[in-house]
């Protein structure tokens, strides 16, 4: 079977159609209905200090929000010289809206709209419908405010409408998109007037990119051109402060309820990127000095209303705040314990939003929702973390946890307290500072990337962030943004059957292992492959089972599904310049000596983000909750992926390498020559138009009959595990502890020799731990699992994990346990079946067996690749179970 669509068949414009239907979008708008305009008044501007100015200098637009008091949508832009935010507010009258594709007239008859008390006109607009491949009219409903559209359950506009398109579309997102905003870059006001400041790319730049681009069509280039001119101009450095809380009333496990705010403020730490470190303390009777330590200025309060607004003036004066869920915790107590201390709402400076809690003059990040973004998790920090606490993270990425503490809040002393306060803090700014502002600059790219505004990109999903962009090109084409249902409808159903229980369509493939030990192993991969799939076979939903008749015999692999040969694809083509853009200038600069440290560390941050947006943009097609959700373009995808690792395993057989193993987009090759491997990569490139390269060389390899399960040791003697049990977080230390001993002993071995050694220490070294198990050696904290409850123990109806029995087990004893807590529980021998940390009393109610059990299941899936059977080779526990080993 031969794929017959690549890239040399793109046309290189987009259809003529949609160029006329995009120049008359931006044309204007036919106005069916007259009606009386007032003059629109030069808008009012405001600094983050309430000041207003009626222009800004150049500065970065932040965020968009929208002002529901002045009926607005309200822009944040950022001073870099200055340090602080200006506000302004729209001043073109622009209206929430969505479209329907009744004629006006019969609109009008449609019972609700026109009597609607936000409905205010009228307008007809000529749009692409990229679904039937056709212009179409459309009757555009504006409305006097964002909650007539779709605000009103039940009696909303976009209810009332036998069908709405583009009417889920938040206002201020609307706002971006329509005035073609870019996030993240240059504007300046100039008598009231928003301008953007254009950045141009150097004529060098532009030579080498039309260089590096050549035989790409000219449309293909634009894109390209395009994406340089966000990503090329570095972003500001951000002022900014971390603000950490603490309450009197905290237990260790218990997080307070801000609403009710019942107990009092004693603490407030504050680190600024100006220097500052700062611990504000509430005086209270009977708390003593103490004698920590602590590396910050220490300022008291008799008054906690008076502490409050002092944290209040610090709010104000920097433009970014940062918090780690500040949005459910430290920010609403301040605001609701300041009401209850009678502080008048305006001179509290938190905003409390539905989902969120904003800065009324700044911008406010909660890194808790960034850091838990799983696409920033893997794609950014490699899985260095795996629970999203404040711990973990800090652990993980500075070195630097949180400090411990085993009495509550109001027992401390003031020193302790401090020290305690300020470090969560410390860690907070770490996690924004570390690697010269990696985050900061992480952040502000991918906002440029995905047109989305900074308050939004920092407590969304990377399905929202793909979604904006995505929306926003549509609105750059006058593209008709398709509804969900119709895009099912249309575009067909899968045809293929998932392997895995609860997925929707067959996912990669994944090649059988050869269960044991192979020296001299190259890993090959795919460079970006999804993403490569989406450019070089031109998918998206628009070019999936296109109307064209001859398109027809382009089937995918595997599918009924055929391809568009004719026009290109916008998913293609937004995804695929993206890659290129990566992977052709972005990557290997970011790598080159010849430029300074400081440029190649801003290429290191935009190729980061960009590998960010790529390995998340093929999955969110097969994602209900995604505004573009079409599981067919998903489903063609790693279809495509199946056939590429399919052919490329017979091409690698037929060059006489044994493949021992293959995942998804990466192959290991047993004692492949230098010749073999790159005979294959032109094949590759040449046949499938895909890029191979070699990812990894391993010493040796330790396979086991589980597929995704595997152990390889680099010529350094560094190991490396995928998926084996011994090294996921949630297990135990002792047997953590065991697997990682067994892994250097692993690492020592270099020929079929050293493994004899080995398997004698890997015995002596299991037989060690059984015995410490069963005698009841091991400490209790070295037994527990940790598992992080993602909600309320109450909230788990279908099936109780264990964890949230000792969860269950807490809050019977009268502790408190939320989302988010880490229970720590050990397996015991009395229903049921487990125990939280906190509540045993003895080793002896520990369940040895139930260890033993975890223990040779450890052992095991590395000893089985080995060929070593573990009782045999250990013997009859009968006769050195209980003897002393070698070791001790």
């Amino acid at each position: 079977m031969s794929l017959v669509f690549n890239e040399k068949k793109m046309p290189s414009k987009t259809h003529t159609l949609m160029d006329f239907l995009a120049k008359k979008t931006n044309e204007g708008k036919i106005a069916v209905e007259e009606e009386h305009v007032e003059e629109i008044q030069p808008s009012k501007v405001k600094t983050s200090r309430g000041e207003e100015v009626k222009d800004i200098p150049l500065s970065y637009l932040i965020s968009a929000t929208y002002d529901g008091e002045r009926g607005a949508v309200c822009l944040k832009l950022y001073n870099e010289t200055e340090q602080k935010i200006y506000l302004w507010y729209d001043n073109t009258d622009y209206k929430p809206y969505c479209l329907s594709d009744l004629p006006p007239e019969e609109v009008k008859e449609v019972p609700g709209i026109i009597n609607h008390p936000g409905f205010q006109r009228l307008e007809i607009v000529e749009k692409y419908d990229s679904l039937n491949y056709r212009g179409k009219l459309m009757t555009k409903i504006v409305a006097k405010d964002p909650l007539s559209i779709g605000g009103r359950i039940g009696n909303s506009i976009r209810d009332i409408l036998p069908k709405a398109w583009e009417a889920d579309i938040k206002f201020h997102e609307n706002y971006v998109f329509d005035r073609r905003l870019k996030v993240g870059m240059p504007y300046k006001v100039e008598d009231s007037k928003l301008i953007p400041v254009e950045y141009e790319l150097p004529d060098e730049v532009l030579r080498i990119i039309k260089s590096i681009f050549k035989d790409e069509p000219e449309e293909y280039v634009e894109y390209v051109i395009r994406w340089l001119s966000l990503l090329e101009l570095k972003v500001p450095k951000i002022s900014r402060l971390a603000v950490d809380i603490e309450v009197a009333g905290e237990v260790i496990t218990r997080v307070p309820n801000p609403k009710e705010a019942k107990d009092p403020i004693v603490a407030v730490s504050l680190i600024g990127s100006d220097g500052l470190r700062k611990v504000i303390l509430l005086k209270r009777k009977g708390v003593e000095e103490g004698v920590e330590d602590v590396d910050a200025e220490i300022e008291y309060f008799d008054s906690e209303k008076e502490l409050i607004l002092k944290v209040f003036n610090y709010l104000e004066k920097y433009p970014f705040i940062l918090t780690f869920n500040g949005d459910d915790f430290d920010l609403p107590y301040l605001y609701y314990r300041a009401r209850r201390l009678g502080v008048e709402v305006d001179k509290i400076p938190i905003e409390r939003g539905r989902d969120s809690t904003l800065i009324k003059n700044g911008v406010h990040i909660d890194l808790y929702k960034f850091f838990f973004n799983k696409s920033i998790q893997v794609y950014a920090f490699g899985q260095k973390y795996r629970e999203n606490t404040l711990d973990e993270i800090g652990d993980a990425l500075l070195g630097m946890g949180k400090v411990d503490i085993e009495i509550p809040i109001s027992e401390l002393t003031y020193m302790e307290l401090a020290k305690y306060c300020l470090r969560d803090s410390e860690i907070v700014y770490g996690l924004t500072s570390m690697n010269n502002d990696l985050v900061m600059k992480l952040i502000l790219v991918l906002a440029r990337i995905t047109s989305t505004p900074v308050e939004d990109l920092t407590r969304q999903g990377i399905s929202n962030w793909i979604r904006n962009m995505m929306l926003y090109e549509h609105r750059v084409r006058g593209w008709l943004i398709p509804r969900k249902e119709d895009l099912l409808a249309i575009k067909g159903k899968i045809t293929t059957k998932a392997i895995i229980e609860g997925k929707k369509y067959r996912g990669g493939e994944v090649i059988t292992p050869k269960p044991g030990v192979h020296f001299n192993v190259a890993v090959l991969d795919f460079q970006s492959m999804y993403p490569s799939i989406v450019r070089q076979y031109n998918i998206s939903y628009e070019t999936l089972n296109c109307n064209h008749q001859e398109c027809r015999s382009n089937i995918v692999p595997g599918t009924t599904h055929w391809i568009c040969t004719k026009d290109r694809g916008l998913t293609s083509l937004l995804i695929g310049s993206l890659k290129d853009v990566r992977v052709k200038w972005y990557k290997p600069r970011s790598k080159d000596k010849s430029l300074s440290s400081e440029v190649r560390e801003w290429y290191n941050v935009v190729q980061s983000s960009l590998k960010v947006i790529l390995n998340a943009s093929y999955g969110v097609f097969g994602a209900e909750n995604f505004a573009l959700y079409c599981p067919t373009v998903a489903e063609a995808i790693t279809s495509i992926g199946r056939y590429v690792i399919t052919r490329t395993v017979e091409k690698a057989e037929s060059l006489g390498v044994e493949v021992i193993y293959g995942d998804t987009d990466s192959l290991f090759l047993k004692s492949p020559t230098k010749s073999q491997i790159e005979a294959l990569m032109n094949w590759a490139e040449k046949e499938l138009g895909m890029e191979l390269d070699i990812d990894r060389i391993y010493r040796y390899v330790v396979l086991s009959s589980r597929k995704k399960n595997y152990l390889g040791v680099y010529q350094d003697g560094t190991v490396d595990v995928k998926g084996l049990t011994g090294k996921k977080r949630h297990i135990p230390d002792f047997i953590k502890d065991a697997f990682m001993e067994m892994m250097k002993i692993l690492g020592s071995v270099n020929s079929f020799e050293d493994f004899e050694k080995a398997k004698e220490s890997i015995i002596e070294l299991y037989k060690e731990s059984y015995n410490r198990i069963k005698r009841g050696n091991v400490p209790i904290d070295k037994l527990a699992f940790k598992v992080m409850l993602s909600r309320s123990p109450e909230g788990y109806v279908k099936t109780t994990p264990q964890h949230v029995k000792a969860a269950l087990l807490l809050k019977q004893k009268g502790i408190d346990v939320r989302a988010g807590d880490i229970i720590s529980f050990v397996k015991v021998a009395t229903d049921p079946g487990v125990k939280p940390i906190q509540l045993i009393r003895s080793t002896s109610e520990i369940d040895t067996d139930k260890y033993i059990e975890y223990l040779e299941s450890t052992f095991e899936q590395v000893l089985d690749a080995l060929d070593i059977d573990l009782i045999s080779m250990a013997g009859s526990r009968s006769l050195w179970s209980f003897m002393p080993s070698k070791k001790q």
